[in-house]
């Protein structure tokens, strides 16, 4: 049996992913280690619990970190930094959840670092307080919003919020001051490897992570490193416990896939990695850089985790919209997915190299220089 075999079976068509490991375009792909120490795991019986925290110390080893632990994704982490920031070790508190009645529950949280997937926070009983506009935010601003029902403080770090209001070295002094946990989001700032410590290095206590794009594990998995206290509570809070994130499981063979994808992903070149993107979306951009009313270029910068092939529509473009080019790439033989810029005002889209197997860029560089043309003329 195929994956070609399984959806044509369902009478579903496959897609070529060039737009990167985005969850709705089935995210990244295991490499061949990943699946087969999830198949290996799947021949032995193990205590969750002894497994869960065995397989912490490993990846805080791993990474550099004091500690962590695994999530279901790098979402599922979210739901349990907020039940930790509430409950703490608190066995009371724990099984209350999400019910908040005398329990701390407010997150203060940066007007310009609220984002689509945020409200995550809120399943375990959470309560946004927003601070701020949505470009900018002082520090005073924050200390202002800090009461007896505060319970922490969020941050992003993502694509296209890198300047947006207090950074996270001054954001930790105040939350610190106040004896107060900062939860980041860090699901979408990998690589750079480095990134791995960085943020827990500048004080944040729990630093979410997706396992599931570039480490390329599993695709329901996710992991917190962070302070050793933190992570335990974060551990006590987690399935497969029977609390509020219950339903968040993670199973062995998960486990183990995504062990495996953070051991290859610490250990391979980063230099030499993004020197074969690079020279992939050179391609990529040599295919369409003439064409009228456009310009291309590679971009590798915090907005673009690795080397992309960015495409801006400049004001003489007489074609398509971004969403348009989009569309067709996808709707049309071979299925093309690319991405678009996701703010309201979008004014770029990109080819990601990440999932692309052999044979496909080829593929991706000729249709898109194809559908940009035929935009062009009214098609």
């Amino acid at each position: 049996m195929s994956g070609q075999s399984i959806i044509d079976n369902l009478g579903i068509t496959k897609l070529i992913n060039a737009g990167g490991p985005n969850t709705k375009h089935s995210g990244s792909r295991p490499r061949p280690e990943t699946i087969r120490a999830m198949k290996a795991m799947s021949e032995v019986f193990v205590d969750m619990e002894e497994l869960l925290i065995a397989a912490g110390r490993r990846i805080a080893d791993l990474t550099g970190n004091e500690a962590a632990t695994i999530t279901s994704g790098a979402s599922g982490g979210l739901v349990v930094q907020a039940a930790a920031a509430m409950a703490k070790d608190d066995p009371e508190r724990i099984y209350q959840l999400p019910i908040t009645d005398g329990i701390p529950n407010e997150l203060i949280i940066q007007r310009g670092h609220r984002f689509i997937y945020d409200h995550l926070y809120l399943i375990p009983g959470a309560r946004f307080v927003e601070v701020g506009r949505p470009t900018d935010c002082t520090v005073d601003e924050l200390a202002g919003a800090i009461t007896q029902n505060t319970a922490g403080f969020v941050h992003l770090e993502s694509p296209f919020k890198e300047h947006l209001g207090v950074p996270l070295n001054e954001l930790v002094d105040l939350a610190h001051s106040h004896n107060l946990p900062v939860l980041a989001d860090g699901a979408s700032m990998l690589p750079p490897r480095e990134n791995l410590t960085k943020y827990t290095e500048q004080g944040a206590d729990l630093v979410s992570f997706s396992g599931g794009k570039a480490i390329r594990g599993p695709q329901s998995t996710g992991f917190l490193v962070g302070k050793k206290e933190w992570i335990e509570y974060a551990r006590l809070n987690n399935a497969p416990n029977p609390v509020a994130a219950r339903a968040q499981k993670v199973s062995k063979e998960e486990i183990a896939g995504l062990l495996t994808a953070i051991e290859l992903f610490t250990d391979i070149d980063e230099e030499a990695e993004t020197s074969k993107y690079r020279e992939q979306m050179n391609f990529v951009v040599d295919q369409i850089v003439e064409i009228p009313g456009i310009t291309a270029k590679v971009v590798h910068n915090y907005d673009h985790y690795i080397p992309h092939a960015v495409i801006r529509l400049n004001n003489d473009w007489a074609g398509h919209t971004y969403e348009e080019i989009a569309e067709k790439m996808k709707r049309t033989k071979p299925r093309v997915y690319i991405r678009v810029d996701h703010r309201p005002h979008p004014d770029r889209m990109w080819i990601d190299p990440l999932n692309l197997q052999e044979g496909e860029l080829e593929i991706v560089a000729n249709k898109l220089r194809t559908v940009l043309i035929e935009s062009i003329d009214g098609k």
